[in-house]
């Protein structure tokens, strides 16, 4: 008896620990643009349900933590205006995160204000020591990236389930986050990016011209209003889409006219890549679609012709400190840009565009299958890649299986993440259980997540389709052992 109860015992909890996999945990990807109309049309292969789910749940994840602003930092611009978007990164050489504030020649007699030292102390490099002002002081695009996130996780939680009442909770939510980061009086951005990746010092306090890349989530933003505009959605207003839309054309005309965004214009490496998507997605957001596709022309015949030599290589990332990353991450920016082209024209096939080398983007993920990460002392990839790893191999196809290899390698369960709902078709998946059908989507009869109840002691909690086989395994193991005991 006792070996039949520890058998059964065993069996069931295997069982259980199958089935109650968590849902993948978040992950920011780098660069997002989705055809609209894929996600409006609701035709998904059923072996999407999973990453439908992991959607849903990192769009109530996401949501608890909101909303954010860009006012929400300790000290003020240069400008006297906490609505200036202003950020620390350590790529700003005078906000290194190992630059550190020398004001032995101020002359103070008491212990100076953040503004104040920023004005009047220079800045020495400290080697190996990590100043902690440039994250607790002043995290604007951190914020921005959880509000781009927001938007996009909540607007497709609510596009999978729009025929259920509650599914209103999500597209309220997108709604809420960009009127609050973008419009509100009160809270709202200023369209510039005056003070982004700022210098310091008695010299001045001025943005740089690498600091437009903090936006470069925008699309994530662009991609979610494109969904509530075809879809009609009552809780993004004609009054909030006039709004943004005359946000989004003053930001255009700083980027396009500003001294600082036309330095990051010429960029040659990543920041164009990312500069030109930026300035692509605002210009389809505001109807300007020759104008989107101008601006992804420049880039396909400007600093892409030279961002990828004949072997796959990208020189301009190569030099980095860490290459593969920064391979990965302006591969992430074409990727985007060629489906931003696709979508606005597939005339233009953008995914044949070759470098100046006869390189395609293609090649330049080949040659990432061959590099070794323990080269150039680099962690192992980052998991926020292998959606761009994803979104090639949907397009080029991947006969022999190198970029599904390439994936499960380091996400076996990687049908479970977010990206492979919109990277079709990809190899893997599986389908839902007790599952008949062809297609999900909100209208179909395996849509995607069912949302929780109206009832107020549910809000916030979703029963999703696999939830009632983990819960019999639950009850099945609960019965065994009775039994057996």
């Amino acid at each position: 008896m006792s070996f039949t109860f520890f058998t059964g015992f065993l069996f069931f909890s295997q069982l259980i620990t199958f089935s109650l996999s968590e849902t993948p945990k978040f992950i920011n990807y780098d660069s997002i643009f989705l055809d609209p109309n894929y996600v409006v049309n609701g035709n998904f292969p059923n072996i999407t349900w999973e990453a439908q789910e992991t959607i849903v749940q990192w769009a109530q994840q996401l949501a608890l933590s909101g909303p954010w602003s860009v006012t929400n930092k300790s000290v003020t611009p240069p400008s006297g205006d906490k609505r200036d978007f202003m950020t620390s990164l350590p790529s700003c050489a005078h906000w290194n995160l190992s630059w550190w504030p020398d004001c032995d020649n101020v002359g103070n007699t008491t212990i100076l204000p953040p503004e104040e030292i920023w004005t009047k102390c220079t800045y020495v490099q400290r080697d190996g020591q990590i100043n902690p002002d440039v994250r607790t002081l002043v995290d604007n695009i951190g914020d921005f990236e959880q509000v781009s996130d927001a938007v996009l996780y909540n607007t497709l939680a609510w596009s999978l389930n729009k025929n259920n009442a509650s599914a209103s909770v999500f597209s309220k939510n997108a709604a809420n986050f960009i009127d609050i980061w973008f419009l509100n009086p009160t809270t709202g951005m200023n369209p510039n990016l005056n003070f982004a990746q700022m210098h310091r010092g008695p010299t001045g306090q001025h943005g740089t011209k690498t600091g437009v890349l903090d936006l470069h989530h925008m699309t994530k933003i662009v991609t979610s209003i494109l969904i509530l505009r075809l879809e009609k959605n009552t809780d993004w207003t004609e009054d909030l889409d006039n709004q943004l839309l005359k946000w989004s054309t003053e930001y255009i005309k700083w980027l396009e006219t500003d001294p600082i965004a036309i330095g990051e214009s010429q960029a040659k490496n990543n920041h164009g890549t990312f500069y030109y998507g930026q300035l692509a997605a605002l210009k389809v957001l505001t109807g300007d679609k020759d104008g989107a596709k101008d601006a992804l022309e420049q880039y396909f015949n400007g600093p892409f012709q030279g961002q990828i030599i004949a072997t796959g290589e990208q020189p301009l990332e190569k030099i980095r400190t860490r290459p593969i990353h920064y391979e990965f991450y302006n591969l992430a920016a074409m990727v985007t840009n060629a489906q931003m082209l696709s979508y606005l024209d597939p005339s233009a096939k953008a995914w044949n565009r070759t470098t100046a080398a006869g390189a395609t983007i293609q090649t330049a993920l080949n040659f990432l299958f061959t590099q070794n990460p323990n080269d150039s002392n680099e962690a192992e990839e980052p998991p926020e890649f292998y959606v761009d790893v994803a979104s090639i191999a949907a397009v080029y196809g991947d006969p022999s299986g190198k970029a599904v290899s390439y994936i499960s390698s380091g996400d076996p369960n990687y049908p479970a993440q977010a990206y492979y709902f919109w990277t079709q078709p990809l190899k893997g998946g599986t389908a839902p259980p007790a599952s008949g059908g062809s297609t999900s989507g909100a209208s179909g009869s395996n849509a995607a997540s069912p949302l929780p109840s109206d009832s107020p002691e549910n809000a916030g909690f979703t029963i999703l389709p696999a939830a009632s086989s983990k819960i019999a395994s639950i009850v099945a193991l609960i019965i065994l052992t009775s039994i057996f005991l």
